[in-house]
């Protein structure tokens, strides 16, 4: 009968099988169980970890005798970073992490030194510049080199006649991405290097910090999008590249590449799992990148690998280079703390109240200009008002001795308010420029800045907002209090100094202009510093943009200026 020897075939090679298996796990030592090693890895690189883990699986690394089974889930860092800061939740499910880059790990360290330390890079990605094909004359001419240095200039909101009038530039929140960190990083410290000032990059961190995007792929869409500027953003080179291949805009995104260098995404593996075999098997797994079968998967989904090596993915016809761009040394923690805490203030709103001095002094002419200091002073205010974003508060006061009756000297004029928001029919940024072009000193009036003071530091401090920076803006020709009936000198320093709290600043920034200035500069000193605050005295009506950049970047330093 036929099927007798058919199924004593099938039967011995059934047993030959199940003895090649026992010989060949016995011959690998695999024959205990498994040893589970979960990675969670940032969702760009996942796909190319989740291939080489499942060929490192089937090849069956053993520790111990025990099989290696890799498993790969994808998770945005910006997640995990958080669960690790917090010690809740995803640490303990899983045992390695393959964050975009060790900027992660290192302002984590740098909050809690239980954090593990990264280890070698996987693959790497340069921060780039990126912008569409069809724009990229446009930038080349109004930039010159493509550069870190350039983009600063075109976001400097106080550069109104640079390159910013026809270049507009769109930042990744660095708070979510690591490519936008490593941006400001690179930006910062490139421009820095060629003598751009704090002021003026706390003017670039302004405009970026309103025109940030946290989703790069909405950023590389965004960048198709025709308008009186061309746009220009931040990326990885591998994002660029992902974007492109997934046919993501009729015209292609390409990379630009910083004159200085740049810095990378680096890819770090970290092993955050306690147990001596899991350790061991992630050790095994670390090894894999580095033959050449794992490269190969790397290099055809856009990466470099870790010495800078593109593969034929990167290919000039898309704008890419063969040779990794230089990569800028790394920041360290200190470093890396610093950007994000400026980052993080100058993206909080305003809330500001002006306080523009109409006393009789402010009619005195100002020779040369044809204007009186009061005309001047509110050309001031008015140019300083254009820095600031449609979302601010804003508000105005006038102030001078019995301004609005006996005693009160003081009348306010705009009440505090978002800038879009319409007053009586009329946007409040629209009826400030209104108002300060039509202030006219009291010919006859004293100064009453001290009891201006007290009311306004009153007000503002009992509407403190605290996702807010809160400021009184003081606007004068710096000729004294002389109001013999109101608070004197010594009585308002008092008070200021015993209100200001540090938890909840409210700041004094006074600006003076005129010849009277200089002789009250002391006291203006002691009024500013006394609320961790700043004065100035403005020689021309152009240094106003100096001197709101310079309070701008003094928010990244408070309490502690």
């Amino acid at each position: 009968m036929v099927l007798a020897p058919l199924a004593g075939a099938v039967a011995l090679a059934v047993l030959l099988g199940v003895a090649a298996f026992v010989v060949v796990n016995r011959d690998r030592g695999c024959t205990g169980g498994q040893v589970a090693v979960r990675v969670t890895a940032s969702p760009d690189i996942a796909p190319a970890v989740s291939r080489i883990a499942e060929r490192f699986t089937r090849a069956r690394h053993d520790v111990g005798g025990r099989c290696v089974k890799v498993a790969v889930t994808k998770e945005a860092p910006a997640t995990v970073a958080s669960a690790l800061e917090d010690g809740a939740g995803t640490p303990g499910a899983m045992d390695v992490w393959i964050p975009d880059s060790s900027l992660w790990v290192t302002g984590l360290r740098e909050r809690n030194p239980g954090v593990p330390a990264p280890g070698a890079s996987l693959a790497r990605s340069p921060v780039v510049l990126a912008a569409s094909e069809a724009v990229v004359g446009d930038l080349r001419k109004n930039l010159g080199e493509v550069s870190w240095r350039g983009v600063v200039d075109a976001a400097n909101v106080a550069n109104v006649e640079g390159p910013g009038r026809k270049v507009r530039v769109l930042a990744l929140d660095p708070v979510a991405n690591a490519a936008g960190l490593g941006a400001l990083l690179a930006a910062s410290g490139a421009a820095t290097a060629a003598g751009t000032s704090q002021e003026q990059l706390a003017g670039a961190l302004k405009t970026l910090s309103g025109s940030a995007v946290r989703d790069p792929e909405a950023l590389l869409s965004s960048l198709g999008v025709k308008g009186s500027r061309a746009p220009v953003g931040v990326a990885s080179e591998r994002a660029v590249w992902a974007f492109d291949a997934a046919g993501g805009s009729e015209v292609p995104v390409v990379p630009l590449y910083p004159a200085e260098g740049t810095l990378d995404l680096d890819y770090p593996m970290v092993v955050t799992g306690d147990d001596p075999a899991v350790r061991r098997a992630a050790a095994a797994f670390a090894a894999e990148f580095g033959t050449e079968a794992a490269r190969e998967v790397l290099r055809g989904q856009g990466f470099r690998t870790p010495d800078g090596t593109a593969g034929a993915a990167l290919s000039a016809a898309g704008g890419f280079r063969a040779e990794a761009p230089r990569r800028l040394e790394t920041p360290g923690p200190a470093e890396i703390a610093r950007m994000t805490r400026s980052w993080s203030r100058l993206n909080l709103g305003t809330r500001l109240l002006a306080l523009v001095d109409v006393s009789g002094t402010m009619a005195l002419p100002v020779p040369g200009t044809g204007r009186d200091r009061m005309g001047v002073i509110s050309r001031i205010a008015i140019e300083g008002m254009r820095l600031f974003p449609p979302k601010s508060e804003i508000g105005v006061w006038e102030f001078s001795t019995d301004l609005d009756g006996p005693g009160v000297d003081f009348r306010k004029t705009v009440p505090v308010g978002p800038l879009a928001e319409r007053v009586d029919g009329v946007l409040r940024k629209d009826l400030l420029a209104r108002r300060l072009s039509a202030i006219r000193a009291v010919p006859t009036g004293d100064t009453g800045l001290n009891d201006t003071l007290r009311a306004a530091y009153e007000q503002m401090t009992e509407e403190y907002r605290s996702d807010r920076i809160n400021t009184i803006l003081v606007l004068t020709d710096g000729a004294g209090n002389d109001d013999p009936g109101g608070l004197s000198d010594a009585e308002i320093l008092k008070y200021l100094r015993r209100t200001y709290d540090p938890d909840r600043p409210v700041s004094i920034l006074l600006i003076a202009f005129g010849p009277d200035a200089a002789r009250g500069k002391a006291r203006m000193d002691a009024l500013a510093e006394a609320t961790g605050g700043e004065a100035f005295i403005a020689k021309d009506i152009l240094q106003v943009r100096t001197f709101f950049l310079e309070g701008m970047r003094r928010r990244t330093c408070l309490p502690d200026c």
